[in-house]
């Protein structure tokens, strides 16, 4: 069975390419929809852009498959008199990284080229310099004063994004920005393409769905766990690989990329649900890894666990070294893994579990 084929390659460069930061996802939504359309029978959206493909619609059991779609990025926050931009974060988007990167600043006009400036070596005294932080970083778009940054479309609360592009490297390393977390998105698609090839009837409601504002607080996946209202859910997010330098492995465990998928334990993952995970990759000889969070999984996870009275939910992370940078770099055979696991537990979900302890 091939997991990732040329076409689902290309369509993941794609989509990865794609600018979608939280806020502003609808047209990787529509990519990610475009590519599903043939592997779903229906699609569920939201006012504020979730997506979801639907496969048997008609069914009263409901299984969730989730990632989510939007990417960190920046807001234009204050331009000085001489045309110089200053910014907020939109997500975790990492103050230190920023120096010397070009930037894409969205307008009405359209993109607007710029870079983060940054003193030169020559002009900072050894041991004063001052370091990257929110309140010193800031754009040049070769401007000479805000009236001519103005005259180009730019004004405060326009979203900054990286144009960093998808490379692979060593032959099985993907690299770009994004991947936190629509290697998520391409994954569940990867899924539903797999069961329509396949053939495999599940007995039970299939939701793919493609959640907006996670960088933000989970805030798409709450508001379409209302909509949906299911009865399980697998959530597929990334969690950091750990054996990079300057990790500490006492704090965050052991994890690395291209050991496999990563199974969490935490008091959000419903432990039944991530029994019939596990059972299914040891039965399926898929290689996977586990992780332990303290109290919360900092996933939306989360958001449809503690909904609708509660709803039974896991999480099955892909290992992912440089998170919330532009060389975001994961492990092709991780990818295939994941969508493996999540494949094969779903035919090992019968319709009508409880997932109750006291059954």
């Amino acid at each position: 069975m091939k997991i990732i084929d040329k076409k689902a390659e290309a369509f993941l460069e794609k989509y990865l390419n794609n600018a979608a930061p939280t806020g502003y996802e609808s047209n990787g939504q529509k990519l990610w929809m475009e590519y599903l359309k043939p592997y779903v029978d229906t699609f569920i959206t939201d006012v504020y852009g979730t997506a979801v493909g639907v496969i048997n619609p008609e069914a009263e059991y409901k299984v969730v498959i989730e990632g989510h779609s939007d990417e960190i990025s920046w807001y234009v926050n204050y331009i000085t008199d001489n045309g110089l931009i200053y910014v907020i974060r939109n997500g975790g988007s990492d103050h230190i990284i920023a120096p010397s990167k070009w930037v894409d600043i969205h307008t009405q006009k359209g993109i607007v080229k710029g870079v983060f400036g940054w003193p030169a070596i020559h002009t900072r005294k050894n041991g004063k310099e001052d370091t990257p932080k929110l309140e010193n970083i800031f754009i040049d778009i070769g401007a000479k004063n805000k009236k001519e940054v103005e005259a180009l479309g730019v004004h405060v609360g326009c979203v900054i994004t990286y144009p960093d592009r998808f490379h692979i490297i060593n032959k099985n390393k993907y690299v770009c920005r994004a991947i936190d977390n629509r290697a998520g998105g391409f994954m569940i698609a990867q899924v539903a393409r797999l069961l329509s090839e396949n053939k495999i009837k599940l007995p039970f409601g299939l939701y793919i769905t493609n959640s907006v504002q996670e960088e933000v607080g989970l805030r798409g996946a709450e508001m379409i766990t209302q909509t949906i209202k299911p009865n399980a859910a697998i959530v597929t997010d990334v969690c950091h690989d750990t054996t990079t330098p300057m990790i500490n492995k006492h704090i965050e465990g052991h994890i690395e990329i291209g050991a496999g998928p990563v199974v969490s334990y935490a008091p959000a993952v419903h432990q039944l649900l991530r029994d019939c995970i596990i059972n299914t990759a040891i039965d399926k000889k898929i290689p996977f890894q586990r992780m332990a969070s303290s109290r919360v999984t900092g996933t939306d996870t989360d958001a449809f666990a503690y909904s609708n009275g509660g709803v039974a939910s896991a999480l099955i992370s892909l290992p992912l070294r440089y998170m919330h940078t532009t060389v975001e770099m994961v492990h092709k055979s991780d990818m295939e893994n994941v969508i493996r696991l999540i494949y094969e537990t779903l035919q090992n979900i019968k319709s009508g579990t409880s997932f109750s302890y006291f059954d």
